[in-house]
């Protein structure tokens, strides 16, 4: 598929990857380990990573940490607590304090996951948007859910929305 306005320059994000789980450690995380792999196959930089327990104010300062970071992040990848267990919370406290929403990232990564696992696609909460300057996306936790929001939706597009989020002017 073509993109309707291709992105004339090929930049390196800078991406922090965050894992909302009260159970995974560095070693157990394959979701997180395969977001900071394509990113990185992609060219793209690892500022930070973190496994954080799905606590709202954990998330949110997830967030602040990357805006305040000397390492300016551009984009920050959650995976996990997107479904509607109620330990299930990162939709909650990540929605609430986007500047802007892409309602379309959720749309489309819920209709490409029917196509993959059909009616139960209806249980994510993928969402994403900004914070601030900071291009935010939060994935579900399993690895399928993953490897499809990355490489058919985050990867795709990350460039562009960056420097939409940001304001850069291609030349």
């Amino acid at each position: 598929m073509s993109q309707p306005h291709p992105d004339r320059t090929s930049l390196a994000i800078d991406c922090a990857v965050v894992t909302v789980s009260d159970t995974r450690t560095p070693d157990t995380d394959s979701s997180g380990a395969l977001i900071q792999q394509l990113l990185l196959a992609a060219g793209h930089k690892i500022c930070r990573y973190q496994i954080v327990p799905d606590e709202p104010d954990r998330i949110r300062a997830q967030l602040d940490a990357a805006i305040a970071s000397p390492t300016l992040v551009q984009a920050i990848v959650f995976n996990g607590g997107t479904g509607i267990s109620p330990r299930d919370r990162t939709y909650e406290a990540i929605s609430v304090v986007l500047t802007k929403t892409l309602p379309g990232f959720g749309e489309i990564f819920r209709m490409l996951s029917y196509q993959e696992i059909g009616s139960r696609a209806i249980s994510s909460r993928a969402i994403a948007g900004t914070y601030q300057h900071l291009l935010v996306f939060s994935l579900p936790g399993s690895r399928g859910a993953v490897k499809l929001g990355m490489e058919k939706l985050i990867l795709p597009e990350l460039v562009h929305l960056v420097a939409q989020s940001v304001g850069w002017v291609e030349k």
